[in-house]
């Protein structure tokens, strides 16, 4: 923990402080400052530090081709070390790729089920970093009117569509929330559609006043979807895109390895719900040599978590 007390809002110290605390928590570019109190004319006040929170559907395993698993794999491993996400919901993981993050990202631990049950075909994997999250709790639920069925669909669509939820300590904190993370289809609209209202009945039975993040690929625009404006709103959650103070360049987040586009529609989110405060987001457009280590660009967000 590091303590500063400044009496003089004008000083050079006071100026130092404010770029420090916007560095260490907007930007993470100052990782070892894990909690930052500053006491400004007698009155003390403390933060805890922002979590860094992605989004990233990583495209499942391909052995073939320009694009295959064994070359986009060290080029994720670098990312991944570049941005230290606090907690990961990935999509679209096959099992021998959950393993293999698990090797490349030794700090954390992850929660999942393949969605036709056991390590059957993709999971919706939550990884979080052991040092900052304690699992509390956690569980799945399949997109259909039984959500219940392992492996169930029944509103069209030919994939087997789940959600993976947690329920997080942070342990800097002390303040525990829920994260979910899902995949909504990609074909039938009212598949999306249904899937957004199940995902909210689930939610409004857990106690509001634990902060919830829902993540993932939604297959849907943002700001121009029936499936956006069913989950976000004033009584519902908050696009923490858009509500965050600082955000980088709009691109697509698919793109097909083709690169970064501004056409194209903003379909992997970070939602909020409670005492959520987004601080920056960020569309990951990292490359090495033209290669992209998925189809979709990873979005991060640095939020606070507690009143």
């Amino acid at each position: 923990m590091i303590w500063f007390f400044v009496q003089n809002r004008g000083s050079i110290v006071w100026r130092v402080l404010l770029a420090l605390c916007y560095r260490a928590f907007s930007h993470r570019v100052i990782p070892e400052l894990t909690i930052l109190a500053c006491c400004v004319d007698g009155v003390a006040c403390a933060e805890s530090p922002a979590l860094r929170v992605m989004t990233y559907n990583v495209r499942y395993a391909s052995d073939q081709g320009p694009h295959r698993w064994q070359l986009r794999r060290p080029i994720a491993r670098q990312m991944l070390a570049e941005q230290r996400p606090d907690v990961i919901g990935m999509q679209e993981a096959f099992y021998r790729q959950v393993k293999d993050f698990e090797q490349d990202l030794p700090a954390h631990g992850w929660i999942g089920l393949g969605r036709e049950g056991g390590s059957r075909s993709e999971f919706m994997a939550v990884f979080f970093r052991r040092d900052r999250l304690e699992p509390l709790e956690f569980n799945h639920y399949w997109l259909s009117d039984t959500p219940h069925v392992v492996g169930s669909a029944t509103w069209g669509h030919s994939n087997r569509r789940m959600v993976t939820w947690v329920r997080f300590r942070d342990r800097a904190s002390k303040q525990q929330f829920y994260f979910v993370n899902t995949h909504f289809d990609h074909e039938v609209r009212i598949a999306r559609e249904k899937s957004a209202r199940l995902v909210l009945q689930r939610m409004a039975k857990w106690n509001t006043e634990v902060p919830v993040l829902l993540v993932g690929d939604f297959n849907a625009a943002a700001e121009k979807s029936r499936v956006y404006s069913l989950l976000v709103g004033s009584d519902r959650l908050t696009d923490t895109w858009l509500a965050a103070a600082t955000r980088g360049e709009l691109f697509a987040t698919f793109h097909g390895y083709r690169g970064p586009r501004r056409s194209g529609a903003r379909i992997d989110w970070i939602l909020s719900r409670g005492a959520v405060r987004a601080r920056s987001s960020e569309i990951i457009t990292f490359q090495q040599q033209g290669r992209f280590p998925s189809d979709h660009f990873p979005v991060v967000a640095d939020v606070q978590i507690g009143p």
